[in-house]
């Protein structure tokens, strides 16, 4: 999957984050991130050129990492229905209630409970543009440390995105991107297809062939959309 296309849906009503997510399923929010760019990666393979209403990115301001991403229902339902019974209830009990309270709006009685949901609404307003406002298409920084056409060493990938290579590489291996052989790694053809990798092989100085896996701009673009949140020191 490359970077998360985040496409605005005016029509829709009701969204979960990841962070609420991982508090009623008692996860990590980092896991649950990992859960959902894996279900994502599954249900929409061509996410670059596809259009994913519903699904928004919510970004640091500061840093331009992500910090949370916040689904639809039909999309927090797929994610939760591999988890245990009695977390999944919690779930959806939480979107009934966000639907009780888009269907049932408030009606206030006093002057003082319209002033409340008027800051509500406010407040509402004020998170969605936020919302809006840190969609990015791609990471600024990919961008400007690397050509397009030219390919990086994954220790020169890790120290660009200032991640733990260690911890990158294991990632990777993780989620099928890479795989070892012989003492090399390798990508797996889905994401060789993708252009996210490069094989080159040669002969060393000493006359030995090598055999080293390159990381294109791509897929530097790709590594950090997907694991900045998790890995970026």
């Amino acid at each position: 999957m490359g970077s998360l296309s985040t496409i605005k849906n005016q029509n829709a009503s009701i969204t979960m984050s990841s962070r609420e997510i991982a508090q009623l399923c008692e996860k990590q929010h980092a896991h649950v991130m990992r859960d959902i760019r894996n279900m994502l990666d599954e249900l929409y393979p061509n996410m670059d050129s596809l259009d994913f209403k519903g699904v928004f990115i919510v970004k640091n301001p500061e840093t331009g990492l992500t910090s949370e991403i916040r689904l639809p229902k039909r999309e927090t339902m797929i994610l939760v229905s591999g988890y245990r019974i009695d977390l999944r209830a919690k779930i959806i009990d939480r979107l009934e209630e966000l639907e009780n309270q888009v269907v049932k709006p408030k009606i206030p009685q006093t002057l003082s409970q319209a002033l409340r949901l008027a800051a509500e609404q406010a407040e509402q307003i004020e998170q969605q543009n936020r919302l809006i406002a840190y969609q990015a298409p791609k990471v600024a920084f990919v961008e400007h440390y690397v050509e397009t056409g030219t390919t990086k060493s994954l220790r020169e990938v890790a120290k660009i995105l200032k991640m733990p290579e260690k911890a990158m590489i294991s990632r990777l291996i993780e989620d099928k991107f890479l795989y070892r052989q012989s003492g090399n790694l390798l990508p797996y053809q889905s994401a060789h297809s993708r252009d996210l990798f490069a094989v080159k092989t040669g002969t060393a100085e000493h006359g030995h062939n090598f055999t080293q896996t390159r990381v294109t701009s791509k897929g530097i673009e790709f590594i950090a959309s997907r694991y900045a949140s998790e890995l970026m020191l």
